[in-house]
């Protein structure tokens, strides 16, 4: 497993990491925008923590538009994120089709049941 630990590790050679982990980081809205265009034609990453990074609804529009194209992560963290109960419905659509995501990770935002 290869590991990145930081947005321009990654950004130099994605297609050699199968794991990002950016807990904390606080690449925001506009740095999810950045990874989402990454994301939707990788071939390689299967984990991705974005754990506390202040992405909020906009951030989760980006990579809504990535999961619809990724085929290979397996695992997504995006706890503590400021995240919606109406941006998860958008999350939920568009991995309604996907078929390798086995694990979400969406603890602690403002999701209402």
């Amino acid at each position: 497993m290869t590991v990145a630990f930081s947005l321009s590790e990654f950004k130099t050679n994605p297609e050699i990491y199968t794991f990002l982990h950016l807990h904390g980081r606080n690449i925001g809205p506009k740095g999810v925008q950045y990874l989402a265009r990454a994301l939707a034609g990788n071939e390689t990453l299967t984990s991705l923590n974005l754990s506390s990074n202040n992405i909020g609804p906009e951030g989760v529009q980006h990579l809504v538009s990535a999961m619809e194209c990724n085929k290979t992560l397996t695992k997504l963290n995006l706890a503590y994120n400021d995240i919606g109960s109406e941006e998860v419905q958008h999350l939920v659509s568009c991995l309604k089709d996907n078929k390798t995501l086995t694990s979400l990770d969406l603890s602690f935002n403002d999701i209402v049941i």
